[in-house]
Order: structure tokens, then sequence, then C-alpha cells
């Protein structure tokens, strides 16, 4: 591959784009391990990142051409601080593209689009067993939330709890 066709393009990931972005989504559950949990299709992607009520947003980072790496991100709301901040739901760079800036340039990109939104910050999770992703994350500046425990409801409880949300007639 030549210089010219290595440059990186970050750009907004398209709705014609929805099949290379669940191959990612795919690559990021095989490296975490987590194959099994993915129940993501192309309509639901289509739905949710480009349809009428999007709730999510996609970039795309390639080279040359050849996609190398995604990141997927939503908006959130602080309420002590009285200002939206980005939620990245998502960043993942394949193998061979790693230690090469793409993943520096993808958060950079969100970082930069929370700006311009008037957002007082970026937030993610990372799995407490992927000591590259933490190394990563604090040499940019990061810092880890000690203080907050994640929780995360789904399956049949999450069912349960809807049905306690219901409302009646009255």
């Amino acid at each position: 591959m030549s210089e010219s066709d290595s440059v990186l393009r970050i750009e907004s990931a398209r709705e014609d784009e929805v099949a290379v972005l669940l191959g990612l989504i795919r690559a990021l559950a095989d490296y975490e391990k987590l194959s099994h949990k993915v129940v993501a299709t192309e309509e639901g992607l289509r739905e949710w990142l480009f349809g009428p009520r999007a709730v999510a947003e996609a970039l795309l980072a390639r080279a040359g051409g050849e996609p190398v790496g995604f990141a997927v991100f939503f908006p959130t709301f602080s309420t002590f601080a009285g200002k939206p901040g980005l939620y990245l739901e998502d960043l993942f760079v394949v193998p061979q593209w790693r230690r090469r800036g793409v993943g520096r340039s993808l958060l950079a990109r969100v970082a930069r689009i929370a700006c311009d939104r008037g957002c007082n910050r970026v937030s993610w999770a990372v799995l407490d067993w992927n000591r590259p992703a933490l190394d990563f994350y604090r040499g940019l500046g990061a810092e880890p939330a000690a203080e907050w425990v994640g929780y995360s409801v789904a399956g049949e409880a999450f069912e349960r709890l809807a049905r306690l949300g219901e409302c009646g007639d009255g």
C-alpha cells in the first residue's frame, strides 16, 4: 500500500454502510469474547442510526478506502452540570491498524463533535480486563470514574421492570 493509499479519513457513516458497521461490530465482539451477545442486524442498525427516530450516530475510519475502525455515540445529559454530553458506546480499530493513530483520531472526532454541540464531556465504559484500552484512554488524559458502578437491566429482568411501569387508565 502506498503512502497516499493509507491516508486516514474519518467520516460520518452513511446508511448504505450498515453492512460494514455490522462487520466491525462483530469484530469488536470477537475481540471482547462476546460474539454470542451480538443480535444486531443491518435492518436494526439502519432504523436506529439512520431512521426517523435515530438514537445514535456512527463514525467510520477508512485508510485507502478500507474500513479500519468505527465509533458509535449518542447524547446524554448531566443534571448536575446542566449540560449535554456524549456517550461513546463503542470504539474499535481492526488489529492491523492499532497503534497508528486511528483510535486517537476517532475519539478526537467524537470530542470535537461534543465540543461543537456545547457538551461538557464524553464518557464511556471499558471492560476491566482490556489493559490495552485502559492504557490508551489513560494516555489521552481520561480518568476512571471509580466512584461509580455501572448497571444495566436486560432480558427477562428488563421485561419485568417495564411491566411495573405500565400506566393504567386513570
